[in-house]
C-alpha cells in the first residue's frame, strides 16, 4: 500500500496555520444564519478524520438538519476515507446530502487545511486526539463551527491551546460542541439535575468504572514506516490517544465532574500498568489504571479502568450521597436514584450521539452557538492528571497538572522513522 505523501511539518507550523479566506467575517455571519458559504441557507459540512467515529458523526450531522450537505472529507489515509464515503453512500437517508467529488477528498497530514479551505461552514474533528488542539485552532481561525470528538488533547499544553481557541470561538460567535456525549443524554441530564438539586444529599464518594475487553489491533505491514504503523495503531500510543483512561474513560470522569457542579479535584494518586498487553504491538499504553481523586472538601472520586479479555465488564458511574445513592449507566433503566424519593428513568431516550448534532445545528441556525470549551478541556485534564499519577506513581495535584510542561508531540510530522515511546514505569518515570 503506497504511503500518503506530504511535506514534513512541525507542530509549531501546524499551530501557525493562517486564517483562511472568509474566516474573519464568519463570526458575524453566524448571527445571520441565512448567509452561508454555499450562497444559500445550506450548511456545508467537512469531515476531518474518517474512522468509525468520524463516519458516525458525519451521518448524525447530516440527519440533524434538512438543509445540510457533506462536501469535503480529509484523512491521513486514502483507504480510510474511501471506506467512510462508501458507508455513507450506502445509507438511503443520506443519498441527497453527499457532495464529495474526488477534488474535495484530501489525504495526508495537511488534509485538514484543505478541508477548511474548501468552503465548508461546519467541521467535524474526529482524528486521533493528539491532533485535536491544532485542528480546532485552525478551524476557529478559519471561521468554522466545530464538532470536536473527545478527548480534546493528550497533554497539558494541548488543553491550554483548546481553552484559548474556545475563548476565541466565543468572541467570534462560533459553535464548539464536544463529543462528551453523556452530557447530551436525557437520562443523564435528568439524573445530574436531581443530584445537583440535592436528591441524594451532599455527594461524598463517586465511583467511575470502565471495565471492558480488548479492542482492535492492526499488524504491521512490510511497507509501513514507523510513523505509518503508529498512526494506524494510534490507540496504543500515548502521544496519539492519551492512553485509554484519557481516550475513553474521559466520558465517565466528565460525568463525575458534571455531577459535582463542574468542580474538579485538587489531587490524585493511583497505580496502573501492563498486566496482559505487554508486547511491542501494544505501543506504550497501560491495560489498567486505578486512581483516587480528592476534592477540596474531602469528597473522593474513585476511578478504575481495565481492558483485559475474559473479565467482567462494567461501565458505570455510582454516586454516594449523605441521603441516598445514584447509578448512571447506559443500560436500559440503568439510570436511577435510591433515596427518600426513589426514581428511575424509564422513557425512551433519543440517541445521545444524534442529540449532540441536533443541538449543534439548531444553535447555529438560531445564531446562539453552543460552546462546550471549558468543561471539555478541564475534564480532559482530569483524565490526563490520572494518567500522570499512574505513570509516575506520585501524588499529582491539580495545580501540577495545570502547569505541566510535558509535550507529547513528535519532533516532526512525516512518513518516516519515529522512535517507539518507552512504557512508563511508576517510581522511575518523572513528572514533567
Amino acid at each position: 500500500m503506497p504511503l500518503p505523501t506530504t511535506s514534513p511539518t512541525t507542530r509549531r507550523e501546524f499551530l501557525k496555520t493562517s486564517t483562511l479566506a472568509g474566516g474573519a467575517i464568519v463570526g458575524a455571519l453566524s448571527l445571520r444564519p441565512s448567509v452561508y458559504a454555499s450562497g444559500d441557507d445550506t450548511l456545508r459540512v467537512g469531515l476531518i478524520g474518517c474512522g468509525g467515529r468520524g463516519t458516525g458523526a458525519a451521518s448524525q450531522a447530516l440527519n440533524a438538519d434538512t438543509r445540510v450537505k457533506l462536501t469535503a472529507m480529509g484523512d491521513m489515509f486514502a483507504d480510510n476515507l474511501q471506506v467512510s464515503l462508501k458507508s455513507l453512500r450506502e445509507s438511503r437517508d443520506l443519498e441527497n446530502k453527499l457532495d464529495v467529488p474526488p477534488e474535495r477528498q484530501f489525504v495526508g497530514f495537511d488534509a485538514y487545511k484543505q478541508v477548511l479551505a474548501s468552503g465548508v461552514d461546519v467541521v467535524l474533528l474526529a482524528t486521533p486526539p493528539h491532533f485535536r488542539p491544532m485542528h480546532l485552532q485552525a478551524a476557529i481561525e478559519a471561521g468554522k463551527h466545530v464538532f470536536a470528538e473527545k478527548p480534546c488533547a493528550v497533554d497539558t499544553p494541548g488543553v491550554h491551546s483548546v481553552l484559548r481557541t474556545c475563548e476565541e470561538a466565543r468572541k467570534k460567535g462560533l459553535a464548539v460542541v464536544s463529543g462528551l456525549c453523556l452530557r447530551y443524554h436525557d437520562p443523564y441530564r435528568e439524573a445530574v439535575r436531581r443530584i445537583r438539586e440535592g436528591a441524594i444529599g451532599d455527594v461524598r464518594t463517586l465511583m467511575a468504572n470502565d471495565y471492558r475487553g480488548p479492542i482492535w489491533i492492526k499488524p504491521r505491514q512490510p511497507d509501513w514506516t514507523d510513523m505509518h504503523w503508529q498512526m494506524r495503531n494510534w490507540y496504543y500510543f500515548t502521544w496519539l490517544s492519551g492512553d485509554f483512561n484519557v481516550e475513553q474513560h474521559v466520558h465517565n470522569l466528565d460525568v463525575c465532574a458534571w455531577a459535582m457542579g463542574d468542580e474538579y479535584p485538587v489531587k490524585a494518586i493511583g497505580m496502573g500498568g501492563r498486566e496482559v498487553r505487554k508486547g511491542p504491538e501494544y505501543g506504550n499504553i497501560y491495560d489498567h489504571h486505578s486512581v483516587v481523586y480528592e476534592y477540596a472538601n474531602g469528597t473522593r472520586l474513585i476511578s478504575n479502568t481495565r481492558q483485559i479479555q475474559g473479565c467482567k465488564n462494567d461501565i458505570s458511574v455510582s454516586i454516594l450521597g449523605s441521603r441516598g445513592t445514584a447509578l448512571l449507566t447506559e443500560r436500559r433503566n440503568g439510570v436511577r436514584i435510591a433515596a427518600q424519593d426513589d426514581w428511575t428513568y424509564r422513557e425512551e431516550a433519543k440517541n445521545l450521539y444524534q442529540v449532540e448534532h441536533d443541538e449543534l445545528f439548531s444553535s447555529i441556525r438560531a445564531g446562539k452557538p453552543i460552546n462546550n470549551g471549558e468543561y471539555m478541556a478541564k475534564s480532559t485534564l482530569l483524565a490526563i492528571m490520572g494518567r500522570m499519577a499512574t505513570y509516575t506513581g506520585q501524588e499529582i495535584t491539580w495545580d501540577m497538572a495545570w502547569k505541566s510542561k510535558e509535550d507529547l508531540s513528535p519532533p516532526k510530522y512525516e512518513w518516516g522513522e519515529i522512535a517507539s515511546p518507552a512504557v512508563a514505569v511508576p517510581g522511575v518515570t518523572r513528572f514533567l
